[in-house]
């Protein structure tokens, strides 16, 4: 990791290039540069909260930084002096999960969203004069039409007059100050406004193939700064969608269900976008700072890049090209399932005029990566090698050295294992193949990782396809010997399942445990006891659970020092599919209904296309709160960061995946992670009562943090393969386990629902 270098270089090579390049802005490239990047350590504790700080955000100027939190306040802090500038009780029932400045007010509107459904906007003038302990006042406007709870609010920039807000009652509304400065409660006799910008309460998809059928309880939103008219939402399924803000109808009121708008892109990796996991949802999604890229993180998966446009390196694909990617053709003639990996990054990346030195460090590169599969350690180096001759100088490389790096990525991953490194030995073996039709590696490879996959007979017929090749092989042969034998034993369980229970037991007999109820297990996403897939997916269960816990903010009782146990309180609420609390009810009884579905389903429905993954970035952990950000780093957007599970977070490489820092930023989960405007400046939150702010003080540059903050002592691949452990376990396994532990179950309280942000909804 530590022996080949950044793309980027050091300092002075950036400092001696402005005489060169004279249209390079030098404050851009240096904010986040690698060699800043590196030295990131632990600068500022700042303490004020009194709960988990669950968002952070700063001004426009970069000069104010405003936090929610479980305790139900905004913080106001200084960044000049990093102290507390004043502390706003919201009047919030729940959780704050969201707050912004509002643009061109002179920072004195700020607006918060909560687990009470309600978005609140205050007026910081009114603190003019005060110190951080007189704090109450009274807000400016208060929205009360969400049904649910409020996880994302948005600004436009340049604009002071709207915030728009994402819930979880699968609406997206637009609130316009000038128009009103109140609506009345959801399911109110007198509620008429009409700010619904997006309903999708009929938009969730299982897969891309199926129609959008249940609620997207919706978990994030941005705007882009660059072109605001383009809206990017994720939700409660695998599809992030970009809409046109031009093309949607005009707002409505919620008592009329419509059915959702058409986007203008979905986006989604492919290998995900046919799971059909209730589970596998987002919970965050974010533009870049050009607005040309977006960012998604999945709950239980990694980070991913994609780009908006069609038109340039952005690659679109079909249900059908899902299992074109994986089956076998003798001749690859069809649509181009992944671009060439030059097309990924066009012209970011420095040309070398010596071409032979630069072929030379690619095939340094790929020693390393043959030396680690060979040893049978160090997987991850191995791969981050083939990566960096891919992503950074395949320029420079003919095609046979792309292909052998490509197919010698595929190994590592296979050897590695790590969650859906199979479907990344696919996509290798594929590309592979297009440079190399007749490689016996590409086929051998493929074999083992559709094997992996348990797509046994495809993989049968790569694996004849390689011993074709290659007849006297042993590796051929052990590999189509394995491969049938593998086919033999799912025949025979099959058969045995066959002659098993009688199929006659009707779900009504059958007894539903919590678990089976909270998650579906990944193990049984393809096949259940119930029938098909298909069959079951598409009905409902009588009943769902929603599991919520609410944490003490009491001071020190709200934490055992000696056990690192959290108090807390445990509340479960059984409700009939289709019912939503405060949703289903209105002047008539009821709020609003889908628009009638038995018209649509006669008309057959066309799948639509998504655009597909261009980087992955993994290492931490996203299991245990749906409001983990996966963020951008300086205003060039060249570094990706994310909160964990573990309590550190990480930054990657943008354009590699590399990973270059991996910091310890919490004693449970890091959630927020927000860069500054215009400084090398990080700041982060989560689980703790503490936001961290991260500056590059470190006196000697590393992986792992270093100077202000204690060096960290865990090796990093270790803290990695322990989080890909977490990941690959489904849900069911892991929150018993690992969240559960954390709280003191109490009597289930009666009457009031209290949401805690730290677990999934």
């Amino acid at each position: 990791m530590e022996s080949f270098g950044f793309h980027d270089g050091n300092i002075y090579d950036l400092l001696e290039n402005r005489y060169y390049n004279v249209r390079q802005d030098v404050n851009h490239n240096l904010q986040m540069h690698s060699s800043l990047v590196r030295r990131l350590s632990l600068e500022k504790v700042m303490e004020g909260h009194q709960g988990c700080v669950n968002a952070v955000a700063w001004n426009s100027k970069g000069s104010l930084l405003i936090s929610g939190s479980d305790d139900t306040r905004l913080n106001i802090w200084s960044y000049y002096s990093r102290t507390l500038l004043h502390s706003i009780e919201t009047g919030h029932s729940a959780n704050i999960f969201c707050t912004k400045f509002v643009p061109e007010t002179s920072d004195e509107l700020v607006a918060s969203g909560a687990g009470d459904a309600e978005v609140r906007l205050f007026n910081l003038s009114r603190l003019s004069g005060r110190g951080p302990d007189d704090n109450v006042i009274a807000p400016s406007a208060l929205y009360q039409c969400h049904t649910r709870r409020v996880k994302k609010l948005a600004v436009e920039v340049g604009n002071p007059n709207v915030v728009w807000s994402a819930s979880e009652d699968g609406t997206l509304r637009q609130h316009d100050f000038r128009e009103g400065t109140s609506c009345p409660p959801a399911g109110s006799s007198h509620q008429e406004c009409r700010n619904v910008l997006l309903d999708l309460r009929s938009g969730a998809k299982r897969s891309l193939s199926d129609p959008p059928k249940q609620v997207l309880a919706l978990k994030s939103f941005d705007i882009s700064s660059t072109r605001p008219h383009l809206l990017l939402v994720g939700g409660s399924d695998a599809f992030a969608r970009l809409y046109d803000r031009r093309m949607l109808p005009p707002l409505t009121s919620c008592r009329k269900r419509t059915s959702p708008p058409p986007c203008v892109n979905y986006f989604c990796p492919m290998h995900l976008s046919d799971r059909g996991r209730q589970s596998l949802h987002l919970t965050h999604v974010t533009f870049s700072p050009n607005g040309e890229e977006v960012l998604l993180s999945y709950s239980g998966e990694h980070v991913y890049l994609m780009d908006v446009n069609n038109g340039r390196s952005a690659m679109q694909y079909t249900p059908g090209d899902v299992s074109k990617l994986m089956s076998f053709s003798p001749i690859l003639n069809g649509v181009e399932l992944q671009p060439p990996v030059s097309n990924v990054f066009t012209s970011h990346f420095p040309r070398k005029n010596n071409v032979a030195a630069t072929r030379e460090k690619c095939r340094k590169l790929i020693q390393i990566a043959e030396k680690c599969l060979e040893e049978a350690t160090n997987y991850f180096y191995g791969i981050e090698a083939c990566s960096e001759v891919l992503d950074g100088y395949v320029h420079d490389v003919g095609p046979m050295l792309k292909q052998e790096c490509l197919c010698l990525r595929a190994a590592l991953l296979l050897q590695r294992k790590w969650k859906n490194d199979a479907h990344m030995a696919v996509r290798d073996c594929y590309n592979a193949r297009r440079i190399d039709n007749s490689s016996f590696q590409a086929l051998y490879y493929m074999s083992e990782a559709l094997s992996q996959l348990g797509k046994h007979k495809e993989a049968l017929e790569f694996a004849l396809a390689a011993q074709i090749l290659s007849p006297s092989n042993s590796k051929a042969v052990d590999r189509v010997d394995n491969v049938k034998r593998d086919l033999a034993a799912v025949e025979a369980e099959k058969n045995k399942a066959n002659d098993g229970l009688p199929r006659s037991e009707s779900r009504g007999g059958r007894v539903l445990s919590l678990s089976d109820i909270l998650y579906r297990s990944e193990a049984n996403s393809d096949a259940s006891q119930d029938g098909p897939r298909s069959e079951r997916e598409d009905s409902d269960y009588d009943e769902e659970v929603e599991l919520d816990f609410e944490t003490s903010i009491s001071g020190d009782e709200g934490r055992d020092v000696e056990s690192n146990i959290l108090h807390g309180s445990l509340n479960v609420r059984f409700h009939r599919r289709g019912d939503s609390g405060r949703e289903s009810v209105g002047a008539n009884g009821i709020c609003g209904s889908p628009s009638s579905s038995s018209q649509n389903d006669r008309i057959p429905y066309l799948p639509e296309v998504a655009i597909d993954m261009k980087q992955r970035y993994v290492g931490h952990c996203n299991v245990g709160t749906d409001i983990k950000q996966a963020s951008f780093l300086g205003q060039k957007g060249e570094f990706v960061a994310s909160g964990s599970d573990d309590g550190r977070w990480f930054i990657w490489e943008k354009r590699t995946g590399r990973l270059i820092k991996m910091l310890l930023g919490d004693d449970a989960v890091v959630n927020c992670v927000q860069c500054h405007p215009f400084d090398s400046v990080v700041a982060t939150s989560g689980i703790d009562n503490t936001i961290k702010i991260w500056t590059p003080t470190a006196p000697v540059p590393s992986i792992v943090a270093g100077g202000a903050e204690r060096p960290e002592t865990a090796d990093v691949l270790v803290t990695m393969e322990n989080n890909q452990r977490k990941l690959s376990r489904n849900r069911e396994a892991i929150l018993p386990l690992e969240i559960f532990e954390r709280f003191r179950m109490h009597e289930f309280s009666e009457g009031t629902f209290h949401p805690f942000e730290c677990t999934q909804s």
